[in-house]
């Protein structure tokens, strides 16, 4: 990621707390050990109560849940509407269930601006489980949640709590044994060394000064991301600063992702230049530059007993990496650095996992195409990395169809490797913000707090919902990057200003941000 505003361009709910709606009459309007009618198919347009199902609001609104036609699956769906602000829940009840964990899986569609919008497990015996409804007009969103069942008994609930002309869809429920849940929620915490070596402070939500990491690692994240340059202007993100962080992400417990960049500087889909000392270098010695890189830093870490988790060989590499040599037009060579650097991490953890990144991680014929293009020329790796900004690579519903799409095409694990979303518009230093006007917005996403939070609970829900077990998790990108003066975008320009102080996970009064909640997601 290339935190400079025209680099970029050129490159390239309120949540739930108190809202809870008034228990349910105690009757069952339906009882069987699997769900009827998870696809509304059995009611004709209009209808206020679906088959098997049951409808209720404390406020008489029981019209605004209804069946109609355009289905996810079928021909029908549910939907809840009005055109007046309106509570409504359209629920089932199971029994007759062996005990054990249980995911249900819904198709959803939503246009955003509940005060609540959520899918719902509870009377199942352990805790009530939600999911909220991600905001996606366009298409057809799938989301899962997880609830034990303790006392053979559960009821399904689909929820809103909205105001006037808000909607959803929900169609093709079901309710099977198994488990969700993510093993990656994480941050880039890249710019933290610098940040507190030029007065960076950070402070819990209450106000209390503390140390980043533990402050994250409190609110629930389990991982850790750090970038590495070869040679940076500013001394900053190379071995020795990534070997000193290391030591202070594992004191926390949390795992570590290496990022490499292979260059000085920010490497992306707009830019990926050699490091100074390789300029000049054959492609021949390109690959044993590469080698010696990543087996040296990656050694190093396991030596002094921080060995890396996970290894990304490149950083955003649309277009390959240490052009021209390795670009994308040329796939046998590009085949052989990324298997150059491949071998060094083997040969230091023969069971550290290699992720390659890619960005625009809602473009599945970019992505098909690239990794197509690996796959054909022999290039090894074991997980898939997609950088997804929902202001610049499409929906949610593009976003889920790509990462689906790579989990089942090449059989890898899939991991979100950036996401972030604004909090406010406005900058803290003089530098423009790379988001700072309305229309770059997600639509249903405010520049808030609470805009904030449901984009990361939202992405976590996709990522949770990939097929067969194989979504990881997501990195945040980059949690800790406050507006410190001297650590702006420019390593070899202490001037240069932070256009991403707005994406933080720390508010411009250094206090942690709601966000973080999501570090807590299953």
């Amino acid at each position: 990621m290339l935190p400079a505003r025209h680099a970029l361009r050129a490159a390239l709910i309120p949540l739930l707390a108190g809202l809870a709606l008034t228990a349910l009459p105690a009757a069952p309007a339906h009882a069987a050990a699997t769900p009827g009618n998870g696809g509304f198919e059995s009611d004709a347009t209009g209808t206020t109560t679906p088959a098997g199902w049951s409808t209720y609001s404390a406020g008489g609104q029981n019209a605004a849940s209804f069946t109609e036609s355009g289905g996810h699956g079928g021909s029908y769906r549910l939907s809840h509407w009005s055109s007046s602000a309106y509570k409504v829940e359209t629920y089932q009840y199971l029994s007759g269930l062996t005990n054990g964990t249980y995911t249900l899986t819904a198709w959803v569609r939503s246009g955003g601006g509940q005060n609540a919008a959520y899918l719902a497990l509870k009377d199942c015996g352990s805790a009530e489980q939600r999911t909220d409804l991600p905001v996606s007009s366009s298409g057809w969103v799938r989301i899962v949640t997880s609830v034990a069942v303790t006392n053979n008994q559960c009821t399904i609930s689909i929820n809103s709590d909205a105001n006037a002309g808000n909607w959803l869809n929900v169609d093709d429920l079901t309710f099977t044994p198994g488990s969700t849940g993510l093993s990656i929620k994480g941050s880039d915490v890249s710019s933290l060394a610098k940040s507190e070596a030029k007065g960076g402070v950070y402070r819990s939500s209450s106000g209390t000064s503390a140390d980043a990491l533990g402050i994250l690692k409190s609110a629930g994240q389990n991982y850790a991301r750090l970038k590495v340059w070869v040679n940076p202007a500013d001394g900053y993100n190379n071995k020795a600063r990534v070997l000193a962080m290391a030591k202070r992400v594992k004191a926390q417990g949390m795992k570590l992702l290496v990022d490499f960049h292979y260059s000085d500087t920010w490497a992306d889909p707009g830019a990926q230049s050699k490091p100074a000392a390789w300029a000049g270098h054959s492609y021949s010695q390109l690959k044993t530059d590469v080698y010696h890189h990543t087996y040296d830093v990656l050694s190093a870490l396991k030596a002094q007993g921080t060995t890396a988790d996970m290894v990304q060989v490149g950083n955003e590499i649309n277009g390959g990496m240490l052009w021209s040599e390795g670009s994308t037009d040329n796939w046998p060579q590009l085949a052989g650095l990324l298997n150059s650097g491949y071998g060094a991490v083997k040969a230091v953890s023969s069971g550290t996992p290699v992720a390659l990144h890619l960005a625009k991680g809602g473009d599945l014929a970019g992505t098909r195409w690239w990794f197509d293009g690996a796959v054909a020329n022999g290039v090894k790796f074991d997980v898939i990395g997609l950088s997804f900004y929902g202001y610049w690579h499409g929906s949610l519903a593009d976003f889920q169809t790509t990462l689906d799409d790579a989990a089942a095409r090449y059989g890898k694990p899939v991991f979100v490797a950036e996401t972030a979303y604004p909090f406010r518009l406005d900058s803290e230093d003089s530098h423009e913000n790379i988001i700072n006007l309305p229309g770059e917005l997600v639509s249903g996403y405010p520049a808030s707090t609470a805009g904030q939070t449901k984009w990361m609970k939202d992405m976590a829900s996709i990522v949770e919902a990939v097929p067969n077990g194989r979504g990881l998790g997501l990195f945040y990108w980059e949690s800790t990057w406050t507006a410190v003066p001297g650590n702006g975008w420019d390593p070899s320009d202490p001037a240069s200003g932070n256009g991403w102080e707005n994406q933080a996970l720390f508010g411009y009064d250094d206090k942690a941000l709601p966000a973080m909640s999501w570090f807590s997601h299953r």
